[in-house]
């Protein structure tokens, strides 16, 4: 069995390569990472998000853990990821695995390992997981099994319920008396998924009114995805436009993104997000130290640092590159444009649950629209338009590859603007002398090239958008 660990985990289609046997397998691998790691006093939380099977799933991932004398810790009920991974931190466990595939469509099923750390397992330890599996598969060892039964009665599995310790933490990020005293009316849309009433949960002793959308148990998800952007939030638009809200808050399947819509129904994306949530932590609460964004998110972001004196760093697409800072610099906050965040002091993974509640805190602390806020930040910061579009190739591309012969014929100028500098760091980024921006960079996992780009402009980004999606074309016909 060849399994390939991408950025946050394994991800394959439900019957056709995600099934128990082949999770038997990687558990088994999981285990013997585990145990590499921990040899003395193993233990793994393991949580599961409200896919199909996925409950099965990691009663499946606890029966090969036992079997393997490693305390397994198994969620009652479906859980978000982060509260999985605080979990982790929480509980001193050697690692976690979550049985999700996110924001993918309701046929896929998915694992994340989760590193001690509580954030994603580095690559190496991926590599690490992968070099087990194939061992197994080579040596024909199977995978070890409990029954869950016995299991239970022997303690070598233990079911908990990760969410209050994890809302205990939230309650220390968040300032809940300045939500309290704003009498927000707010609807959640969890997109069916595992984030499903934490919002009124944490809100419920305060003045704060949440409405829930899509939060009963629908592991088809209605068949939407269930990631937070504009065209899969048509519902929350609607409850929007006709109800009296303030904000709409969205999240993904296991809550680790953010998305938002304002009073008008207007989306209001991650970008917006992260900028107004940046500007709070910096001139409300007075925070210092870096800021990371990956290469692909608002430069907004740049310019409400440099007020404050303090640096950006630029990462690579992926929150496990924002991680990697966070656990070893001072970071004020993290985030990337497809909208998982963090803060200092939370755990380094991306957070829709926290990031909402700090979204209705700047609401309240400013007393001012959710749409008055977004012009005021663009106002302030902007002008910023954004846009992506993923093309599909008839082969897979070589990232480095391309890079090296995008940098060779680099223009001087894209749609009349001066390219003031070229960057390489993930895919191919042009700076522009207006403060736009085109990235192109290939998709590790399959032939899609995505093509981002931020302007002053609708009409600026359709320019580079023009200009990415013509590089595309050539590529495409072999021309390149």
């Amino acid at each position: 069995m060849t399994v390939k660990f991408g950025t946050d985990g394994w991800r394959a289609v439900i019957s056709e390569e995600f099934t128990f046997a082949n999770l038997r397998l990687v558990a088994q691998a999981i285990a013997d990472f585990v145990r590499e790691e921990n040899a003395t006093d193993p233990s793994v939380v393991i949580g599961f998000d409200t896919r199909f099977l996925s409950d099965r799933y990691a009663a499946e991932v606890a029966r090969v853990m036992a079997a393997n004398d490693i305390r397994a810790l198994l969620a009652r009920a479906d859980t978000p990821t982060p509260a999985i991974s605080y979990a982790v931190v929480n509980r001193k466990a050697t690692a976690g695995v979550m049985i999700t595939a996110s924001h993918n469509p309701p046929r896929y099923n998915g694992v994340k390992l989760k590193a001690a750390y509580g954030g994603s397992a580095s690559p190496e330890q991926h590599r690490r997981v992968e070099r087990f599996l194939a061992e197994n598969e080579a040596n024909g060892r199977a995978p070890q099994l409990m029954d869950y039964d016995e299991a239970l009665r022997t303690e070598r599995v233990v079911k908990f319920d990760p969410a209050w310790a994890y809302y205990e933490h939230l309650g220390t990020l968040v300032d809940l008396d300045i939500i309290h005293a704003g009498e927000l009316r707010v609807v959640h849309d969890a997109m069916y998924g595992a984030g499903r009433r934490t919002i009124s949960e944490m809100l419920m002793r305060t003045r704060t009114d949440v409405q829930n959308l899509r939060d009963e148990m629908n592991p088809g998800f209605g068949g939407i995805h269930p990631e937070p952007i504009a065209r899969h939030l048509s519902l929350l638009a609607s409850v929007m436009q006709n109800g009296n809200r303030h904000a709409g808050l969205a999240t993904d399947g296991d809550a680790d993104r953010i998305g938002a819509m304002d009073a008008r129904g207007q989306f209001v994306d991650p970008h917006r997000i992260f900028g107004l949530i940046l500007r709070h932590l910096l001139s409300k609460r007075n925070w210092r130290g870096r800021v990371v964004r990956t290469v692909s998110t608002t430069r907004m972001i740049d310019r409400i640092a440099a007020e404050f004196g303090l640096p950006v760093v630029e990462t690579p697409v992926g929150f496990n590159h924002i991680a990697d800072l966070m656990i070893d610099d001072n970071v004020v906050m993290g985030g990337e444009e497809s909208g998982g965040m963090s803060i200092h002091g939370h755990i380094p993974e991306g957070d829709g649950v926290l990031m909402g509640l700090l979204l209705l805190e700047v609401m309240a602390e400013a007393r001012k629209p959710l749409h008055e806020l977004v012009d005021e930040l663009l106002a302030a910061y902007g002008p910023a338009q954004y846009a992506r579009t993923d093309l599909k190739l008839a082969r897979p591309v070589v990232k480095a590859e391309l890079a090296r012969k995008l940098v060779e014929t680099a223009p001087d100028a894209i749609s009349h603007v001066a390219v003031e500098e070229v960057r390489t760091s993930d895919g191919i980024k042009y700076y522009l002398a207006d403060g736009s921006w085109l990235l192109i960079r290939p998709s590790g996992t399959e032939p899609v090239l995505r093509v981002y780009a931020e302007a002053p402009s609708d009409e600026r980004v359709r320019a580079l958008l023009d200009f990415g999606e013509a590089i595309a074309a050539a590529e495409k016909n072999g021309t390149q």
